[in-house]
């Protein structure tokens, strides 16, 4: 709604132009209270008149879309609603629209003026009605609305017509039930000889079909045809935008044709040669045209597929990514990203212009290029994409992205894997890189990698020794490049919890298959590094697993014969050195690794000829899959304990006594018997009924006698005085006697 400005006072541009003159929150809200207190002063006097009253209301919308309560003027706006003349009628239902809230009572006072507006003489009214019903209806209001608005789609006026189809939108949008039989009604209007009727329709139309697909395939034809005709501008030059016709009408087709399309052959068939006609047309190097080139793009790739019309939109994605415009570009890649959902044989030809997508220093296209990129990965390019993410990663500071990409990174290792040790590298990198980001699960695909090796089984299924010992050789090798790779961590001043705990195992299971540091110098590393407070961050369940790795390193380091007994002398001093600080630690986990460390030490030091063979049967190597010993199985033994044993039984200590079975169940039978034949068993025949002496009363008692007033038995039928009869009747009664139990007891 226009106004010259003629009929509003000076007040009101004295008003605006203090707003826009504010230089601060404070000054702007300091004229809105002056405001409010004027309002409220003049709104209310009798003698306003309804012109008065309509500027007054304008004002009233400045203050509350400036965010103050203007509460007291909505019953104005209500009144002025009802007004004979039209501005002012608009004016009311402007005012009541924009600030009466969905859940405000005062919706319901308008919904009268409303039906008689509906049912005016003068369109324009009605089209205001119609207007005002857009904002304010609810669904609680849609029911006496409803009829009258269906009753206008055969207005003669246009105008009245379009709006009716917008009003049916919107109710479509609060109660989807309160509009669903209005279908036939809808096709109808899709042949309205007003195009802007037919365009206003194709919303409602739209969400209908994307709800129901089913219930409109037979409006694949029409659709088509309305299609065509606007594409080859028989449609008036005042729908057109830019020399493209009726664009919004367009996309809105366009869309139609995905939901109808989807999964569906024959309905996909008629609208191929439209579409190709569509997107040739459109191509004409201005913003909306590229807007209609992306919504075929997006609706090819929908419906049922067809070779030539991929590739035609394959062409269309080149020239926007080709493109020196940011815009441009994001939008290439988001229909790249389309493509390759659905045929990722075209990812191949834009690779490299994706690539300049990803150094191009827009975030927001930067962040749409990865996600393309993670689209288009495949065995043959992982490599290379990896690269990119993982520079990426690097690179950004944003926590969001990088959860993504560290997610993305590992679920395109692990399938599109090349290699074993490119896996490794790859999935270490990561953990450098945002360890706390890493799932469990990708930590642990490693360390199962690296424990059971490429093969997974063991000797005795794999009948080809050659073939066996070929990929003992590649284990060992991916094991070895593990290693050397977390040898050279050793010296980081920062390490990761979660790669430091991967550190640690590595090294610990196979440290000795280490080219790049000799054993007994990454024992000593790996001491060291157990030691410093400050490398550690304090983490006792980082230390627990790094003195387990050294206790492991340094065992391997006693087997080895060929060490100087002067670096085991050292190096077992600094083990026993480090062990007995955290011995007494308050984690128990660290004190029990470091007790059991210091008992080892102790037997490499008072058993030197057997602590070979010991430490070989406590912590043998690449003994991470090995089977748990059962105590009852023949073929484990436990012999290197013997020797201990005997010590302490020379030093008085008591033998072991296995416990004895005393489970008695055993012993009875199941049906009586029992397998002693002592005659104990469980019995399962009922009792016999017990006998009365001869002469006496043969009265039924209950089988659960309950609980009466004052404890005694009763009946639950018993009436009043019954207790003092019943005593009399067991005194005179003698006892009876049930078999198996004793009086008394």
């Amino acid at each position: 709604m226009a106004f010259s400005g003629s009929h509003l006072s000076k007040d009101f541009f004295d008003l605006v132009k203090a707003i826009g003159e504010s230089k601060s929150k404070q000054q702007e809200d300091a004229i809105i209270m002056d405001e409010v207190a004027t309002l409220k002063k003049r709104i209310g006097d009798a003698g306003v008149t309804k012109k008065k009253m309509k500027e007054f209301l304008i004002r009233l919308v400045y203050v509350e879309m400036l965010g103050h309560d203007a509460s007291f003027g909505y019953i104005k706006a209500i009144e002025l609603a009802a007004s004979k003349n039209l501005v002012q009628k608009r004016v009311g239902y402007l005012c009541s629209g924009l600030c009466l809230s969905p859940s405000h009572e005062f919706r319901f006072m308008l919904v009268n003026q409303l039906q008689q507006d509906m049912a005016s003489a003068n369109y324009l009214e009605v089209a205001a009605s119609l207007s005002a019903t857009l904002r304010l209806a609810t669904s609680d209001m849609i029911p006496a609305l409803v009829d009258r608005v269906v009753k206008l789609g055969a207005h003669t006026k246009e105008l009245v017509r379009k709006k009716v189809a917008m009003v049916l939108h919107r109710f479509y949008q609060l109660d989807s039930s309160a509009v669903s039989h209005l279908g036939d009604a809808m096709r109808r209007t899709l042949c309205d000889k007003d195009p802007s009727v037919m365009a206003a329709a194709l919303c409602l139309l739209h969400d209908m079909i994307v709800a129901t697909p089913k219930n409109f395939k037979e409006l694949v034809p029409s659709f088509v045809s309305i299609l065509k005709q606007i594409v080859e501008h028989r449609l008036p030059r005042d729908f057109d935008y830019h020399r493209i016709p009726a664009p919004w009408a367009q996309l809105r087709l366009l869309r139609i044709f995905g939901a109808l399309g989807r999964a569906d052959q024959a309905a996909s068939e008629g609208m191929y040669e439209v579409l190709s006609d569509v997107m040739r047309r459109a191509d004409a190097g201005i913003n909306v045209g590229y807007a209609i080139v992306y919504e075929c793009v997006f609706t090819i790739t929908t419906i049922y597929p067809n070779a030539t019309l991929l590739d035609e939109a394959a062409k269309s994605i080149s020239r926007f990514l080709a493109s020196d415009n940011n815009n441009l570009k994001y939008l290439g890649i988001t229909g790249l990203a389309q493509v390759v959902e659905s045929h990722p044989k075209y990812a191949a030809d834009h690779q490299l212009a994706v690539i300049e997508c990803l150094e191009d220093g827009d975030e927001t296209l930067k962040r749409k290029t990865l996600d393309l990129l993670y689209r288009m990965i495949n065995p043959v390019n992982v490599e290379f994409i990896a690269s990119k993410l993982l520079a990426s990663l690097e690179s950004t500071n944003d926590e969001f992205l990088r959860a993504d990409l560290v997610s993305r990174l590992s679920v395109a290792a692990e399938r599109f894997a090349p290699s074993n040790e490119w896996y490794v590298a790859t999935v270490i990198r990561v953990m450098e890189l945002a360890g706390d980001l890493l799932q469990p699960e990708v930590t642990q695909n490693l360390v199962a990698l690296v424990a059971e090796g490429a093969g997974g089984g063991g000797a005795a299924e794999n009948d080809d020794d050659d073939a066996q010992r070929g990929e003992d050789d590649d284990d060992d090798a991916l094991r070895g490049s593990a290693v050397d790779t977390f040898a050279a961590m050793l010296d980081w001043e920062l390490i990761p919890d979660a790669l430091l705990h991967m550190l640690a195992w590595i090294l610990g299971e196979y440290g000795c298959l280490s080219s790049a540091m000799d054993l007994p110098s990454m024992a000593q590393a790996l001491l060291a590094l157990c030691a410093d407070d400050a490398r550690l961050r304090g983490s006792a369940r980082s230390r627990s697993l790094l003195m387990t790795a050294c206790a492991k390193t340094t065992a391997r380091v006693f087997e080895r014969d060929e060490i100087p007994e002067a670096t085991k002398m050292e190096l077992r001093e600094d083990a026993v050195a480090l062990a007995s600080r955290f011995a007494t630690s308050s984690d128990l986990d660290l004190s029990q690794r470091c007790i059991e460390f210091l008992g080892l030490l102790e037997v490499n030091a008072t058993e030197k000829d057997a602590a070979v063979d010991f430490f070989g049967d406590v912590v043998p190597y690449d003994g991470s899959l090995e089977d748990p010993i059962e105590a009852d199985d023949p073929n484990d033994s436990l012999g290197f304990l013997d020797r201990f044993v005997a010590s302490a039984l020379q030093a008085g200590a008591a033998p072991y006594a296995p416990p004895q079975d005393e489970d008695d169940d055993d012993d009875f039978d199941i049906d009586g018997g029992d397998n002693d034949g002592d005659g104990k068993g469980l019995k399962f025949e009922a009792y016999e009924r017990p006998s009365f002496p001869s002469g006496a009363p043969q009265q039924q008692q209950p089988t659960q006698p309950l609980s009466g007033a004052m404890g005694g038995p009763m009946t639950p039928a018993q009436p009043m005085g019954a207790p003092q009869q019943q005593q009399q009747q067991q005194q005179q009664q003698p006892q009876q006697q049930v078999p198996g139990l004793t009086r008394g007891a």
